[in-house]
């Protein structure tokens, strides 16, 4: 399979740098992983600083791995034992071919914690905190106010595929942390937005893009989901971070 070798080059790649560990979130460890579709979301976890010579190393091992099938897709933050235990403290990430900081979110944190697959070396509980339902919950209000809704009020990122999946899924996901203190992938976020009150047609477009063959939008039609899945996520989002503060 390409996610395979990807993930073996990437091992073999990473080797000389001695990683303590290696793991992978998201749909990669959840089970909902959809190959060509799906990122391939992963963290590090290396023993010593980040010296302008590992950062070189880094770029390097990602550059020589970009002719690979899948390797767009690969996504990967790179800690040390010191500096992990933050989760606002950003952090060396490659993601979207090219380098730069992010911090590893409660939410990341928490999958590790709860489904993370380990590639290499320890798991997650030798070298991260726990994360406390409080902080996981204070993250996905903060999450859906100061990102998504905002985001919600421009018009033009809702004429692309992935924010309209990504808006919703993230809002399912959202409301069914802050419910039932639960992490859910996002297959089981696309059957949760019928009972949310989510545009039918529009849930239906986000099935068919993730697990089925859709035909494209027209531009008509790309329009009316925007309006749709934007029309309905403010109001959502507003009475969900109201029910939360």
């Amino acid at each position: 399979m390409p996610t395979d070798d990807l993930l073996d080059r990437f091992l073999t790649g990473l080797g000389p740098l001695a990683p303590l560990a290696v793991w992978a979130h998201g749909s990669l460890a959840g089970g909902d992983y959809q190959e060509g579709r799906s990122d391939l979301d992963l963290i590090a976890v290396l023993s010593g600083p980040l010296t302008p010579r590992t950062v070189w190393r880094l770029a390097l091992l990602h550059a020589r791995l970009r002719s690979r099938p899948l390797a767009p897709l690969l996504h990967c933050s790179y800690l040390t034992p010191g500096r992990a235990a933050d989760p606002e403290r950003p952090h060396l990430t490659w993601a979207h071919e090219e380098l730069f900081r992010r911090p590893v979110t409660p939410v990341t944190r928490r999958e590790l914690h709860s489904f993370g697959r380990v590639l290499h070396g320890e798991p997650p509980r030798r070298l991260l905190p726990p994360v406390g339902d409080a902080l996981l919950a204070g993250f996905v209000v903060r999450d859906q106010r100061d990102f998504w809704r905002p985001v919600v009020r421009r018009p033009e990122p809702w004429h692309q595929d992935v924010w309209v999946d990504l808006g919703l899924l993230t809002f399912a996901r959202a409301t069914v942390t802050l419910r039932e203190g639960r992490l859910i992938t996002k297959r089981e976020a696309l059957e949760e937005l019928p009972g949310l009150g989510a545009p039918a047609e529009v849930v239906e477009d986000v099935r068919r893009r993730r697990y089925g063959d859709p035909a494209p939008l027209t531009e008509e039609g790309t329009a009316r989901r925007a309006e749709l899945t934007r029309g309905y996520l403010g109001p959502a989002i507003d009475t969900l971070v109201a029910s939360y503060v």
